[in-house]
């Protein structure tokens, strides 16, 4: 799954407010100069695409969601980086989708996911987020986390849908597993996940 933005009322690509381009240019300057990240700034995609388009811009903005994401661990096969997350006590490896690119393309058109993998989506603030399935082949459920790392809804996601789920309450993050990850470990709404 990935990120998904509205589709603005004149039909054509997601736009993020001017505010939020600025300080996403700011900070890419910022972890440019500091040798640090990858900034994309192509990072405007066509809303009507995928499950991984729509939503802000992942400008880590957030001094703790930048901290999160530096620590990641390796560069995945996807070229994403991968990180290892505690999730509700289980261990889960995660690709990071922390820029607006990687946020829009998520997990279509995979065909499967190993045993304990998922993918971490890092917003630069707290707000409802919202996902869609747009060609992506596989089931998926997806945990919205607030900045704290405690799961405030659980959704369960079916392939190839264009119906949206947006978080039950403001969230910086989405996680999102294969179907019925979390049932079959326990893991519920206020569990937390570990960075």
């Amino acid at each position: 799954m990935s990120e998904r933005h509205q589709p603005d009322d004149r039909g054509g690509r997601a736009r993020l407010p001017a505010c939020v381009a600025v300080g996403i240019a700011g900070i890419l300057v910022a972890v440019a100069a500091c040798g640090g990240g990858q900034a994309d700034a192509a990072a405007t995609r066509d809303a009507g695409t995928a499950a991984s388009e729509r939503i802000p811009a992942a400008a880590p903005a957030d001094t703790v969601a930048a901290s999160r994401a530096a620590d990641a661990d390796t560069v995945g096969s996807s070229g994403l980086r991968v990180t290892r997350l505690d999730v509700g006590g289980h261990p889960v490896t995660a690709e990071i989708a922390e820029t607006p690119e990687a946020r829009h393309r998520g997990l279509m058109h995979r065909d499967s996911l190993p045993a304990d993998h998922g993918m971490l989506f890092v917003y630069p603030e707290v707000q409802t987020l919202s996902f869609w399935m747009r060609n992506t082949k596989i089931g998926l459920d997806i945990a919205f986390v607030d900045p704290s790392g405690k799961i405030v809804d659980i959704q369960h996601m079916s392939p190839e849908s264009d119906s949206l789920h947006s978080s039950a309450r403001p969230a910086m993050y989405a996680l999102e597993m294969a179907s019925g990850w979390f049932d079959a470990n326990g893991v519920r709404v206020g569990d937390v996940v570990g960075f």
